[in-house]
């Protein structure tokens, strides 16, 4: 409102000021070229100036009258000789003035206009220091008046608009606002997921769909964490929950150590270990913080060194395990450790649920923007409603594929590991038929 108010304000100025003074320039321009044209008319009937001296004392405001305090502050008519033959300056003791009969200096004729008759200069007239204010009572200074008047009252009508445009405004972005604020109040007092209505598609509405976006982000993440935290424990009291019933009937004397219950217990203990450290590895990988030694690397290398570690599992299971390479492809910036264990992982899922007498191919190539490393298999496959959810932490929807034994966590860590690399991985599946992972690195 201020700004509008000062704006308005300083247009008025300005415009009065530039109107007065282009308005003065016009007056002057007029009464120039009005005077010149009554005296060379005079001097044209009369052949002389004698008793010109009625023009500029007639004309209300111009000056005459002795005073020289009207619209021009001297008014001088001077010969062809350069002598005064009409002034309106003080008389001699006013500071300096000029008096009739007195020859002017020849550089005073710069300023002066000439007067033309038949092509010949008569005279000169000099027409100095307007005072920039039309005289009162005049046309001129009457237009003038009503001008500034009309400012004054657009003016303030103006400001008035503006107040209450402002006050209009400011409302219409309080109230969106105070509703924002209710809203985080609420939030910060735990009731995540709260949500704002957007009625605007101003830098407000846009507030407030972010703060949309972010309350459901919260109440989405505080479920997963509580989800998280649910399975974890989970998965922690299983292998847990045998250990503590071998090792309480072993200390009771109810079950005798033998071979066999060691090695149970030594194998829910490895499950154990392998959980944590899959637990470290995502919470490494959510802080950005994992560790990634990046060398140079053969695609075809990195899939042959997954294949040769797999091979006996897979002839003992009876499935083809396959390695194609595209010839020639470009080495990748990656981590090998970290890359071998995607792939290992994904391997092992494949080889878990193929069937006999299947096959599991890993593959590479690339295309325009990418080299793509893949895993296929001709295996169960997964369902469409569960296919989005996969690389989910924990998430087994589907039971045909659920990785019995394990922690549920291989494909999360698969994601962030190919993430930290700046790649993608993604799945495509039909089921009975095969399913396929593809990891993409860009070049």
């Amino acid at each position: 409102m201020l700004v509008g108010v000062l704006g308005i304000v300083l247009v008025a100025v300005a415009l009065r000021q530039s109107t007065v003074r282009e308005f003065d320039r016009f007056v002057r321009d007029r009464i120039e070229d009005d005077t010149v044209e009554n005296l060379a008319a005079y001097y044209e009937a009369n052949g002389t100036f004698e008793g010109i001296d009625y023009m500029f004392v007639s004309r209300p405001g111009s000056g005459g009258g002795g005073g020289g305090g009207g619209m021009w502050g001297t008014v001088m008519l001077i010969d062809t000789d350069r002598v005064i033959l009409f002034t309106n300056e003080n008389p001699p003791g006013g500071g300096g003035a000029m008096i009739i009969g007195e020859q002017v200096p020849k550089s005073d004729l710069d300023a002066a206009i000439p007067v033309e008759v038949d092509g010949e200069t008569v005279g000169f007239i000099v027409l100095k220091g307007p005072s920039g204010r039309m005289p009162p009572g005049t046309p001129e200074g009457d237009f003038l008046s009503r001008m500034k008047q009309t400012l004054v009252i657009s003016a303030l009508a103006a400001s008035l608009i503006a107040l209450l445009l402002g006050i209009w405004l400011a409302r219409t972005i309080s109230r969106p606002v105070r509703r924002l604020t209710a809203a985080t109040h609420r939030v910060a007092h735990g009731e995540l997921g709260v949500q704002v209505d957007v009625e605007t598609g101003d830098e407000v509405g846009e507030l407030a769909r972010s703060f949309n976006r972010m309350s459901a982000d919260l109440a989405r993440s505080n479920d997963l964490r509580r989800q998280m935290t649910a399975d974890i424990a989970h998965e922690l009291r299983t292998p847990l929950s045998v250990i503590l019933g071998y090792t309480e009937a072993l200390s009771d004397g109810k079950l005798p150590g033998n071979e066999e219950t060691y090695h149970v217990m030594y194998d829910e203990a490895i499950h154990l270990q392998r959980l944590i450290d899959d637990l470290r590895t995502l919470s490494l990988a959510d802080a950005g913080e994992l560790t990634l030694t990046r060398v140079p690397t053969e695609p075809a290398a990195l899939l042959e060194r997954v294949a040769v570690s797999h091979r006996p599992l897979a002839r003992r299971e009876d499935i083809s395990l396959e390695v194609e390479a595209a010839p020639d492809l470009p080495a990748i910036d990656v981590d090998p450790d970290r890359m071998a264990q995607v792939l290992a992982n994904l391997v092992a899922n494949a080889l878990r649920y193929t069937p006999t007498g299947g096959q599991v191919i890993l593959s590479a190539g690339q295309d325009d923007h990418a080299v793509w490393l893949k895993v296929c298999d001709s295996g169960s496959g997964i369902s469409p409603e569960n296919l989005p959810y996969v690389f989910n932490r924990f998430y087994k929807g589907d039971q045909a594929r659920a990785e019995s034994g394990a922690s549920g966590l291989g494909l999360a860590i698969a994601r962030s590991i190919v993430n930290a690399h700046g790649g993608e991985i993604a799945v495509d599946s039909t089921p009975g038929v095969e399913t396929i992972f593809t990891i993409t690195f860009p070049f």
